[in-house]
């Protein structure tokens, strides 16, 4: 299963609904990683080194700071970002699709926007 983190903003009912589902699923918030309060930076480098796809809501600055890691040559395992007026259903049923059935390094560089399908 791909491991995933949450930014510290990322909606925590979302996150409850994905481990109702399955608690097994490989899913930190950042706070839980002592990373409260983090820039965009450094938040985007924990979650290259930790190798974990990075969720956020944060359509304003952290696109830009990934495409800068993808630019400079670093490590950016992927980042999806997800509408605040996307349906929690959909979007829990996406990040359940994105950790279960996504290959290894398949984001790698990549900033997408949930949901993926239209």
């Amino acid at each position: 299963m791909l491991p995933l983190a949450a930014d510290e903003n990322f909606n925590n009912d979302i996150l409850r609904g994905v481990l109702r589902r399955d608690p097994d699923v490989d899913i930190i918030r950042v706070q839980d990683a002592g990373l409260s309060g983090a820039d965009d930076p450094t938040i985007l480098e924990w979650s290259a080194r930790e190798g974990r796809i990075l969720l956020t809501h944060d359509v304003a600055t952290i696109t830009r700071h990934a495409y800068e890691r993808v630019r400079e040559g670093k490590p950016m395992p992927g980042v999806f970002e997800v509408g605040c007026g996307v349906p929690m259903g959909i979007v829990i049923e996406e990040i359940m699709l994105i950790a279960e059935y996504s290959l290894e390094g398949e984001w790698e560089g990549q900033v997408r926007y949930l949901p993926l399908r239209q």
